[in-house]
């Protein structure tokens, strides 16, 4: 799964990168090309089964980011550029709410409404721009022969048409399956769920869940596929370069619980509708994402492809249920080790063991 970090010129794109990933923006002056990394996903189950089993090899759930240039109109021209968008799963657009003499703003004001705005802006215009020329030619197509794969996909560009020009984004479209395959190749950017990260100063931090709130109820509230987050960049810049032990007394005397990263990474894992299972042992302990609302079998074969073809049953506990027990014979003697069949939809924390043939 790749998460593209977008937004204007100078609002803590790249740095929030580099904190994410640990990967540097040497050399990233003057390119549309996207900078790729990864980020592990935190994950206190993992940490707290590893405790108990003492695996070899610990291995959390992975997101892949890319770090995109300043997101403009002429940007949206550059084949490079484009392409790099159309490819993600979703977007993280950074939002500079902190103030800064020695950065100018590219709007000269702060007005991260705005920005968003335009933003979403540009995103609905390229889609625009895509539905018109593809519906152009089915028209034409439409004319010399009649085709009910090429009506079906030119009556949901309509309503794509619609959407867009009453400055709706396409994730707020309702479609059918049936149209969802249709529009699929075409991986329009304003379909993309998106994650609205507020880039806070030092001085904010404390008035974070307020913030919070505010751009909640004005940028997602009743809108499907939006989230919103809150960093703050310069307390993460501090905090990789402290000890882990150190790093709770630090976060606590900016009146934070966890850091921001930590929740970065979280929403973007929930906004992409995702999921973890954990499967545990002492060779290894490991997370695996997978879609919400997944089954047995499905997890199965994300393990491994034989796991699915001879799947017969699978163990499923709750990661707390697991920990509580001491372990697999003692959960078992206690009856809360179950056994589910191939349709058991796959509960977030579930540790499974698979039985196949």
């Amino acid at each position: 799964m790749r998460t593209a970090i977008i937004g204007l010129p100078q609002v803590g794109k790249t740095a929030l990168f580099k904190i994410l990933t640990g990967v540097g923006a040497e050399g990233r002056v003057g390119t549309t090309k996207a900078q790729l990394g990864v980020a592990k996903v935190p994950d206190d189950r993992l940490t707290a089964l590893a405790g108990l089993f003492r695996p070899r090899k610990t291995t959390p759930v992975t997101l892949e980011y890319a770090d995109m240039p300043g997101l403009s109109r002429e940007a949206l021209n550059e084949p490079s550029y484009i392409g790099s968008l159309r490819t993600v799963d979703a977007f993280a657009h950074v939002l500079r709410l902190f103030e800064d003499d020695t950065v100018m703003h590219v709007e000269g004001t702060l007005d991260p409404a705005r920005d968003w705005a335009a933003i979403e802006f540009e995103l609905m215009l390229n889609d625009l721009q895509v539905v018109e020329n593809r519906l152009q030619r089915l028209e034409k197509d439409l004319q010399r022969m009649r085709d009910s794969q090429l009506s079906a996909e030119r009556d949901v560009l309509l309503e794509c048409r619609d959407c867009l020009e009453r400055d709706c984004p396409l994730r707020e479209l309702s479609v059918s399956p049936e149209q969802s395959k249709l529009l699929r190749g075409f991986q329009f950017l304003s379909a993309k769920p998106i994650l609205a990260v507020l880039n806070l100063g030092e001085d904010q931090t404390e008035e974070m869940p307020a913030i919070l709130s505010k751009y909640d109820a004005e940028l997602a509230s009743g809108r499907r596929g939006v989230g919103v987050t809150a960093v703050c960049g310069s307390i993460e810049s501090e905090l990789v370069e402290l000890e882990p032990d150190e790093r709770e007394e630090y976060l606590a005397s900016y009146a934070l619980t966890e850091s921001g990263m930590s929740r970065l990474v979280s929403a973007t894992y929930g906004l992409l509708g995702l999921i973890s299972f954990l499967t545990v042992g002492d060779r290894e302990c490991r997370a695996w994402p997978i879609r919400r609302g997944a089954t047995a079998i499905t997890a199965a074969g994300a393990v491994h492809t034989d796991f699915a073809k001879r799947f017969i049953r699978a163990e499923a506990i709750q990661w707390r249920a697991l920990v509580e027990s001491g372990g697999f014979s003692e959960a078992r003697a206690a009856g809360v080790l179950r056994l589910e069949g191939k349709g058991y939809l796959v509960e977030d924390g579930d540790v499974l063991v698979f039985r196949h043939g």
